[in-house]
């Protein structure tokens, strides 16, 4: 019962998080798929594969992945879309992400396009339900309305996978952990996105960055202080490890440079040797732009540089910090 409190605590956490760093964004409302009748133009399907595919990488919770050795978690055949149970072991209940294909039985295909944008920015799906937030909709609020409409375009068009998925049964004691409903009232225009600092921010608010990079206490607490340094449990089939420190701190990468960070997004690998565990998903960010890429190495690097030393070939230890355990630890300091 501990730990069912513990990772409650924890889920808590995060939606804390993510809900105080979206606070300074402007709620918007769901706006209908802005599609000509004549039908998506190639570009705007482009742009919604792109977004779906290497950005917000909605195939990495909504496929049923492969696991096994070079499989990096990449979409089994035939699974492209079609739903999964979310792999992450440290979740206290299992957490259904459903069908995405058009098929008009189990998937989208009976869904407007409304609705499928409700679900995406409100995080309520067609029959009203709430959904629970590891669907990152909090960070979605900040989607454009251009591409919300790119992003349902392009789902309309992937083939239809039958895949009967229950809903999400959660239970009663996790129900207050979802967030209340955020109408939003008017309509989300992209950022500037001639300014690389601001670009990158979209980019990595889409990508859900934060949840995976920020720790948490063993109690739950959010710790808004250690945003983006890492020491977060990540456990599934992809292993155990716990996620690295991002911010430009030394204990983070202040010794990425462009062409650096740009390499280990394409590659996986950091100096072209070391392996990064796949659950980085690096084989679906790899497809992203060079200029998207330079911007969210831009927006990084404008991060509160914090101290917190974590790293996965050493053994774990306490660390007074974050307040858990991981490697490096015991050289981490209160702060």
């Amino acid at each position: 019962m501990r730990d069912t409190v513990r990772i409650a605590g924890i889920l808590v956490c995060v939606v804390m998080l993510v809900g105080k760093l979206l606070m300074s964004s402007t709620s918007v409302p769901v706006q209908a798929n802005q599609v000509s009748k004549a039908g998506p133009a190639r570009a705007q399907l482009e742009r919604g594969r792109y977004l779906v595919e290497n950005v917000a990488i909605c195939l990495a919770c909504h496929s049923e992945g492969n696991w096994k050795a070079g499989g990096r978690g990449l979409p089994l055949p035939g699974k492209r879309g079609a739903g999964a149970y979310f792999p992450d072991e440290t979740l206290p209940f299992r957490i259904v992400a459903p069908n995405l294909t058009p098929d008009r039985e189990t998937g989208l295909g009976a869904w407007t396009d409304e609705e499928i944008g409700r679900a995406i920015r409100e995080g309520i799906s067609r029959d009203g339900r709430r959904l629970f937030p590891v669907m990152p909709y909090l960070n979605f609020q900040r989607m454009s309305d251009a591409d919300l409409a790119a992003v349902i375009a392009y789902l309309h068009t992937m083939p239809p996978v039958r895949s009967s998925l229950p809903k999400t049964p959660v239970p009663e004691p996790f129900k207050a952990m979802i967030p209340p409903p955020m109408p939003l009232t008017k309509p989300v225009a992209a950022p500037d996105m001639k300014d690389p600092v601001k670009r990158g921010e979209y980019l990595v608010a889409m990508a859900d960055c934060v949840t995976c990079h920020t720790p948490v206490t063993e109690k739950g607490e959010p710790r808004t202080d250690l945003t983006f340094s890492g020491g977060r449990l990540l456990k599934g089939p992809w292993g155990t490890i716990h996620s690295a420190n991002i911010t430009p701190d030394a204990s983070g990468i202040p010794y990425y440079d462009e062409k650096m960070f740009m390499q280990v997004m394409r590659t996986g690998k950091v100096g072209g040797v070391r392996q990064l565990n796949p659950v980085m998903l690096t084989d679906y960010f790899r497809g992203m732009t060079d200029d998207d890429l330079r911007a969210i190495f831009a927006y990084l690097k404008t991060l509160k540089p914090v101290h917190h030393r974590v790293d996965n070939t050493e053994p774990p230890t306490f660390c007074k910090r974050c307040r858990g355990t991981h490697g490096y630890g015991e050289r981490n300091r209160q702060p």
